[in-house]
């Protein structure tokens, strides 16, 4: 079974190493999906959705929301921001019956980025 919580976060960045108009400073919008996987505990939940949001608030977006973002992950593309998300998150999420199993970042509301556990595995 598969829970997800969505989060939006607003953040300033450019891409150093990118050669086109994102090399420019510019921020966005973003959308953080966090999706885990599990089984439901004697609660009848694979997490509490309340305790889901206290952890993202916590380690991801009271760092990232209104930040310039290169000042915590270089070269922060969508796609190292999902491994930076998922590196603050998998040990806080992870509990007896449940794992962290998907992040997904917009950039924009058409551009986004999925990191899977397998992903993670390699």
């Amino acid at each position: 079974m598969l829970l997800s919580r969505d989060f939006t976060f607003d953040a300033a960045h450019n891409l150093i190493h990118y050669h086109g108009k994102c090399e420019k400073l510019h921020g966005h919008t973003y959308r953080l999906r966090v999706v885990v996987e599990g089984t439901p505990d004697s609660e009848g939940m694979i997490i509490d959705f309340t305790e889901l949001k206290a952890i993202v608030n916590e380690n991801v977006l009271s760092r990232l929301d209104h930040a310039y973002i290169n000042d915590i992950i270089p070269q922060p593309s969508a796609e190292n921001i999902a491994l930076w998300v998922w590196g603050e998150l998998e040990g806080r999420v992870k509990r007896e019956n449940c794992g962290l199993y998907e992040i997904h970042v917009w950039e924009t509301a058409n551009s986004r980025v999925i990191l899977r556990k397998e992903d993670m595995i390699k």
